[in-house]
Order: structure tokens, then sequence, then C-alpha cells
């Protein structure tokens, strides 16, 4: 056998698309789908297919998403453009089921499109689905216009007949070009050279097709009855390389050597301990022992604990730190903003209470927190180094700052990661080679993640999850409060926020950016010209709501310096300010317990998670919370669905499904469905839970037996070459 590190694979794979498709088309390929060699090509596989018999549901049209479709033209007009030169064409376009509103489509100066689409024509339509006047259309897209009578040759006939395939499409290379570069290049290739990546005993259990076969069938079936054994062949390849990739990363942690920290009985966590205001749940007790065992051991530790907002993460991950610190070592908690790096602080502190403040304050066992961030002054900063480098801080919390080259540890044991959504790999990594050894690794979310999808995107640590909600936390009611249809809601709401207040309770006003010339809020629906609220405008405007006069009502936001911040935020602790309006700073992390009332203005700016998020700021001291999610979208905007779904459940983890089925998955990967680039091909985490699951324990297995895959080289080279340069990175970044 060929030696792995030497071997590169079959030549037909490496070759530049240039050599069989021409300089000009294979440039336009790599401008627009990332892709340059026959091999990227061939594993660029269709999302689905059309059948010529079968004209596209338009009903069901995905709002905001790159389409193409098949339909038949009904009517065509075309029309003067009333404040510029030029003409509009529209063409109406019909699935043929007789009892759908049919789909308008506009050309603007569309003469191509005026001379050919006429009706009765049978084309295939390329473009991005938008809104207008409530209605989904098409504007400007690309087409192919199909044969559509009686053809007389067989040959013809067998064409007409094939399912066609349907690629990830962009303005400038639509499917139907992919697809005539597939049909050069497959051919003049020998795809029975291609070493199958799948081992021999695998692909039997698993009953797949022969990888040549596959890649035929996949690209170029001649019936809808061979795709499906084609795809699921890609399926298992897929999921079996990505596992395998994990398995490696698994593997290599393990194999290092990392200091033991046992828990040493009678000192800063058994004092923790007993001063506890209250009893944990039963998963942060069987948690908190499974890290204790984890952090005694000799490797470190690699561990995702994800858990409902207020499920008391922090408390789990506090105790795991004291072990660490009793046994001489010290902690990194990494956050990524400012305020929620100052919430931390402040949590952990209060918890600690005096085994907070040092020995001199706390006892002979108490240890020192610090806090890090880039906006501390400069005396600030150096007293917070120097108690970290010598050993004095046994805690250090912090933001991107703890990163930096100046900051050293005397001997860091754990790092906990929050929110590890917010940080790339390289990131988190950068902070472990602070340690002498391989630190144990504590990394948690709160953005909850289905179970399959944790395995593949954190797929390099292990997952534990909290479900149970601490004594205290009231349930949280979710309403939508629909102005397009209620524009009188809009006065309720506030009289809302005026009850709560004089119930003796504070309320968070959530907008979706600062101000006029914020150009970081998140992209409205399409179609959507409302104004989005912001921060400095509605507190403007609430100091002038009758309902709320008389209140403290102030801001909350990344423009004010962080001082400001801190300071804003204090004051809303302690009761002083009765409404702060801000923007998403306040996602995650912040724990004011008398806060009762979540207004969300513009809720659809805001995805699932984000919203559940928002909410999980209230119903934290007993008080019932409840969240009102304000839009001013119509009945029936694909986007209110998010918020139906939000307002049904407050369960996370269903969240976290509906809204992978909502959106395509390869977004919670950090990747698009397009191009070479990195993304799930065909594998779908949601629908394909079991056969992920056995491609997990095939690849533990294979990496056990042969951890550099020096007899798999096959597997070696598919994961090098469609996982490589940076499309790994995923994978651990989340």
């Amino acid at each position: 056998m060929t030696s792995s590190s030497s071997w590169a694979g079959p030549p037909d794979l490496r070759m530049d698309l240039s050599r069989l498709v021409g300089k000009a088309t294979a440039d336009r390929v790599k401008e627009h789908l990332g892709i340059s060699t026959t091999g990227e090509l061939i594993h660029f596989f269709p999302r689905r297919y059309l059948n010529r018999g079968e004209l596209t549901d338009l009903n069901r049209l995905p709002f905001d998403e790159e389409v193409t479709i098949l339909a038949r033209v009904v009517e065509q007009s075309t029309r003067q453009m009333q404040r510029r030169k030029g003409t509009i064409t529209d063409v109406v376009i019909t699935d043929n089921s007789g009892i759908r509103s049919p789909l308008r489509i506009s050309f603007f100066s569309g003469w191509k499109a005026q001379r050919e689409l006429q009706p009765g024509v049978l084309a295939m339509f390329s473009g991005r689905v938008s809104m207008f006047k409530g209605a989904k259309t098409l504007t400007n897209p690309g087409y192919l216009l199909l044969p559509d009578d009686d053809l007389a040759h067989h040959e013809a006939e067998l064409a007409v007949a094939r399912p066609i395939p349907v690629y990830a499409a962009t303005a400038k290379m639509e499917s139907w070009r992919t697809q005539k570069v597939v049909e050069t290049v497959l051919p003049v290739l020998d795809l029975t050279d291609i070493p199958d990546p799948v081992p021999a005993h695998l692909a039997a259990r698993e009953k797949i097709m022969p990888l040549a076969e596959a890649y035929t069938q996949i690209h170029m079936p001649v019936t809808v009855e061979d795709i499906p054994a084609a795809r699921r062949r890609f399926r298992y390849q897929e999921a079996l390389a990505l596992q395998t990739s994990l398995a490696m990363s698994r593997h290599a942690a393990a194999s290092q050597d990392a200091t033991g920290r046992p828990r040493v009985a009678g000192a800063l966590l058994d004092a923790f301990d007993a001063q506890l205001p209250y009893t944990l749940t039963g998963g942060q007790r069987d948690i908190g022992e499974l890290l204790a065992v984890e952090i005694a051991g000799g490797h470190p530790m690699q561990r995702l604990l994800q858990g409902e907002v207020g499920s008391g993460k922090t408390v789990v991950a506090l105790r795991a730190m004291l072990q660490v610190i009793d046994a001489g070592g010290q902690a990194a908690f990494l956050a990524p903003t400012e305020v929620l790096a100052a919430q931390h602080y402040h949590s952990v502190t209060a918890l600690l209470g005096t085994l907070g403040q040092g020995p001199l304050l706390g006892g002979p066992h108490a240890t020192t927190v610090t806090l890090l961030t880039g906006s501390m002054p400069a005396a600030a900063r150096k007293t917070t180094l120097l108690a970290a480098a010598s050993g004095e801080a046994g805690i250090v919390i912090g933001t991107h700052a703890l990163l930096s080259e100046t900051v050293q540890f005397a001997d860091l044991g754990l790092v906990v990661v929050d929110e590890q959504h917010r940080f790339g790999v390289e990131q988190r990594d950068a902070l472990r080679t602070k340690a002498l050894k391989p630190p144990h690794l504590l990394v948690m979310t709160a953005t909850p993640i289905p179970r399959t999808v944790a395995m593949t995107v954190f797929g390099d640590l292990e997952v534990s999850e909290l479900t149970e909600l601490p004594a205290g936390r009231a349930a949280i009611s979710t309403h939508i409060a629909p102005l397009a249809e209620h524009p009188g809601w809009e006065a309720r709401v506030w009289a809302r926020a005026r009850e709560e207040i004089d119930a003796g309770h504070q309320v968070y006003v959530v907008c979706p950016k600062i101000g006029d010339d914020d150009s970081e809020g998140p992209a409205g629906p399409a179609g959507d010209e409302h104004a989005m609220a912001g921060v400095l405008d509605v507190v403007q405007y609430l100091r002038n709501v009758p309902a709320l006069a008389g209140k403290r009502i102030e801001e909350l936001h990344g423009r004010l310096d962080s001082a400001d911040k801190q300071g804003t935020m204090a004051e809303f602790a302690a009761g002083d300010i009765d409404v702060l309006v801000a923007t998403t700073v306040i996602e995650v992390g912040v724990d004011v317990h008398n806060a009762s009332l979540m207004i969300i203005l513009d809720a659809d700016r805001f995805g699932m998670s984000q919203l559940h998020q928002l909410r999980g700021r209230v119903g934290r001291g007993g008080h019932a919370g409840t969240a009102l999610l304000v839009t001013n979208l119509p009945p029936g905007h694909p986007s209110r669905k998010r918020l139906e779904a939000v307002a049904a459940t407050t369960d996370g983890f269903v969240l976290a499904r509906e809204d992978l089925e909502l959106r395509r998955e390869g977004d919670i990967l950090g990747a698009k469905q397009s191009g070479g680039s990195s993304g799930l091909r065909v594998l779908s985490v949601l629908r394909d839970e079991a056969l992920i699951m056995r491609a997990r324990r095939d690849a533990t297995e294979i990496v056990r037996e042969d951890p550099a895959l020096d007899r798999h080289p096959a597997l070696k080279l598919e994961i090098s070459t469609y996982l490589s340069d940076g499309k790994e990175a995923f994978l651990e970044r989340g």
C-alpha cells in the first residue's frame, strides 16, 4: 500500500477545471462557487431535483432565499416605469395547481424576457424570493427555457424525462450553468480510480452504493429512483469523515498529559458549599460530580455544558474552579462582552462573599477574584496582571483581553469559556497555551443546541446538559403584540410597563439598533419598509409617553464607554432605574432579579435563540416574568412564524430544533450552503440522527485502532481535502 503521507489521491481529482471547461468558465465557477478542481466540483452535490412533469409548488417557496423553480408562464405584460426611463415586464407563472395564487415576477428593461417568456412557455427560474405589497415575488431572475413539445427521438424523450439536478445558485451562477459544467466534466473522469474513503466492512454493513456509481447517479440520475441510494451513500460518507476528524481531535487531547486537580477535603470548595444559601438541583450535583472526577484525572477534561437560560451553569463552573484552586491551580473565565464579564465578576464575588476577598479577609482557604477587560485603566490592569502572574488571583474573569500576550498565569489549571459560539477555536486555544500543561476545559452555552448538532459542531467535546431550573425561577409567559393589525396595542404595551413599575418591578426594552446611523443592527425581512427601533430614539420617545411620566428611563448599548455601561447596570440592579432601553448587550448573563417585563421592539429582527436568551433576563427573582414581542409585520409574513414558535414554548431545546427546521442547516455550522466552502453537503443533523450516531461509533473505533489513519489513506484524504484549509474550524466553533 502507498504511504498515506505522500499519497494525494488520483490525479483526476486534482485537475484544474480550466483544462476541461476552458479558462473563462473555470474562472466564473471559482469566483461564484469557490470551486477550482474537478474533485471539488464532483463533491458539490445537487440540493434537490426537479421533475419536468411536476411543476414547483409556488406556495411553499422559502422567503428571502435563492430558489430554482420549474413553472409555466400564463400571462405577460410590459409597462413604462413612472419615475425613470425604461420598462418593467411582469410575468405571471403558475404551478398548475389551480388552488393557489400564481407568482408574479418582474424584469426591469427585460427585452429578452418580453420576447421569450410568452404564455404557455415552460422554464426554470432562479432568483431570491422577496416580498412586494404582501406577496412573494422574484425580481430579474435568471431563467432557462425548456423543451415542452412531443419529441420524435427516443434520446430526446429520455433527456426530457431525466430529473433536473438543482445546485446551490448565485445571481451570476445559476443552477443550470453548474449542471452544464458537471455534465462536461463527469463523463471524462475515471471514477473507478477514486478510492473509497468508507472501509469495505462498513460499506457492506451500511449496504451503500459503490462510489463510482454514486457520483454518476447523484449528478446525472436517469430516473428519480436512482437518487436516494446515491444520497444515502454520501450521507454516511460525510458523517464518517466529520466524525473521524473529531475523533482524532478527541484522541489527541486524551493523549496529552494534564495536571490532575483532585478535590481537597475541608478547603475552599467545602467552605463554599457550606455557605451556599440554596440547595443545588439534581442536575447541578450530578454534573458537578462528573466534572470533579474529570478534573482530578491526568488528561485534560474537554466538556461542553449546555443548559437552559437560568439553569445554574455559573454555580457549576464556579465549584469546578474552586476545586482547581484547592489543588494549587488557577482558573480563567472567558466571556464575550465587557457587560457579561462584569456581570460574571459581580455574580462570582457575590456567591463567594468573603471567600473571594483573599486570605486576609476570608480566612486561610479564601481566594482572590479579579476582572480584566480591554477598557480598564492602566493601573487597574497592571494590578490584575500581577495578581494573575504571581498566582495571587485564583480566578481571573475577562473578555478577549485575557488572550493578550501580556497576560500570564502562575499555574493555569482550568479554562471556562462562556457562550462558546461567540469565540473562534483559535481564541479558545490561545488561552489554553498560557498553561504549563494543557489545562482542563469547560465550555458553556445557554443557546440550546439539539444533541446531534452538538455532536457535530462541538464534536471534540463531551456534552452534558442542565435541564432543571433552580428553585425561585418563575415561569415566563410570552405574547406577540402585532401592531400591523392592532395599532392601538402600542399604548397598551407602555401601560403594561407602568403596571409592572407600580408593582415595584423593573422593565427592559430591547431595540435592534442603537441609532439612525447604526449599520450594525440585524437586517430586517425583505419587503419590510418599517424603520427599525433604535435605542436613542426610543429613550427620547418613552420619556414623553404619558403612561411612563415621572419614571427614570436610561439607555445601555455598545457605544457607551465601559464605566458608563457598568454604572448604568449597577443602578438598574440597585432598582434606581425603572426602564432600561438596551440593545442585545443584555442578551446573556445579566441577572437583575427585580426585572419582570421584557419588551422587545421589532422582535422579528432577532433570531429565535436570541429571543429566547433575551426573555431569560426576566423572572429570575421569584417574580413571574413576561415577554412582549412587538412586531409591525403583517399576518402571514414568514418571519411571524418564528415569533409564534417562541411564544408557543419556553423549552429552548424544542426551539432549537424548530429554528433549525425553519432555516438551512448549514447556517448552524457557521457556513453557507454554496460553493466548495464548508457546510454539510447532504447530511442533515436532524433527519440523520441515527446515522450520525453510528458514524461516531465507527469513527471512534477507527481512530482507536489507527490514530494517524495510516491504514485508512482514502479516509485521510477525504478529511484533508474536504475539511482542510479552515473548513474544519466550524466543527469546533459552532
